[in-house]
């Protein structure tokens, strides 16, 4: 019995490090891009450009998240930088959605395995989700609207009469703020998120997936959906496992209802949201992507089946894949380890105040 526990805890904690490799890369370089954009860029600008409830802004944002080959781990910091840099939840939560489902490899690879009816569908969706995730974040936030303290945006704060703050400073300061104070809370969450996303994958066999997958009834759908929502999925990574199950003949809209979810939602973005910008958010956003995620799967099933066939084309495919993997980078392995380390560090420094607190009280016990 103890070996057997022994041996679940193992897997467990390898397959929490895998996830962490695969997303550590994106995490430190949301850091570096979040803290440059919280300095560089006036809260001022940011006001003008996203910190409104306009629907203008909301379309700057999906557009803008579309366009960034980031995963739903790496867009964590991004968002957040950018709804503590002044921007509004509509638009943070639209980026924050956006960026993982929808980039350029993703539409490539899409369209190369999984073919044109169901990669328009996919594109489609993936812009017009975070459209409405951003306005029903704008029309339902209330105290969360906007991060404390940047209802008011003024300019960075002069060191000397007289003299602003240089790009340097800015940059130092930028770098400060993503890691001592962004990174330091993120990675508390990621770390606790990639635990419990560890258990899961321990816990939940892809033969189990497989099953759902392989069911378009609308159970099977809701069950997908929220499977989607919890587990770490990369859209670029996972378009050609959902495409081979496609091809053995998986649901179509299962399909997508699986990369809709499981790309733009997991644990530690979850969790991220919930404790840094409110559960009204975290509510919002995982409610009305289940949702439309569960609504997109079931009308393309009703469209496509029965009678869909499937798309591969071999030849196609090796040129979508060969296409497609030159615009995705892939950190090496050293780099992953790196990366993970600094996650790991930053999320024990967060966590050692309150493991130093329980420490002193079972000494004095």
């Amino acid at each position: 019995m103890i070996i057997d526990i022994i041996e679940i805890l193992k897997k467990v904690i390898l397959a929490a490090i895998d996830i962490l490799n695969g997303a550590s890369f994106w995490l430190v370089l949301s850091f570096i891009l979040a803290g440059a954009l919280h300095n560089i860029l006036s809260p001022a600008r940011f006001q003008r450009v996203l910190g409104n409830r306009r629907f203008s802004s909301i379309i700057k944002a999906t557009l803008s998240g579309m366009l960034l080959p980031v995963c739903s781990c790496g867009v964590i910091p991004l968002g957040i930088g950018l709804y503590y840099s002044g921007a509004y939840l509509g638009p943070t939560l639209a980026f924050m959605t956006a960026t993982p489902i929808i980039n350029p490899a993703a539409v490539i690879l899409a369209y190369g395995l999984l073919g044109p009816q169901i990669a328009t569908v996919y594109l489609i969706t993936g812009f017009l989700a975070p459209v409405l995730i951003g306005s029903i974040g704008n029309l339902l936030a209330g105290r969360e609207i906007h991060a404390p303290g940047t209802e008011n945006p003024g300019e960075l704060v002069e060191l000397e009469p007289g003299e602003a703050p240089g790009l340097g400073q800015k940059l130092r300061s930028g770098l400060y703020w993503g890691f001592t104070d962004l990174g330091v809370q993120v990675s508390k969450y990621v770390v606790i998120g990639m635990l419990l996303a560890g258990v899961i994958t321990t816990l939940v066999p892809p033969v189990f997936i497989q099953q759902f997958l392989g069911n378009p009834g609308l159970i099977s759908l809701a069950g997908i959906a929220v499977l989607g929502a919890i587990m770490y999925v990369c859209a670029v990574g996972h378009i050609p496992f959902v495409a081979a199950l496609v091809a053995s003949g998986a649901a179509p809209g299962i399909a997508i209802t699986f990369l809709m979810t499981g790309a733009a939602t997991n644990l530690p973005e979850l969790i991220s949201i919930y404790k840094m910008i409110g559960k009204r958010a975290a509510a919002i956003y995982t409610l009305t992507l289940v949702s439309v995620s569960l609504l997109i799967g079931y009308l393309t099933n009703k469209w496509l089946l029965p009678g869909f066939i499937p798309f591969f084309d071999l030849t196609q495919t090796r040129q979508t894949v060969g296409f497609a993997n030159k615009l995705i980078f892939s950190a090496p392995e050293p780099l992953q380890y790196l990366c993970s380390a600094i996650i790991l560090c930053l999320g024990f420094y967060s966590l050692w105040p309150g493991i130093a607190r329980y420490l002193a009280r079972e000494r004095s016990a």
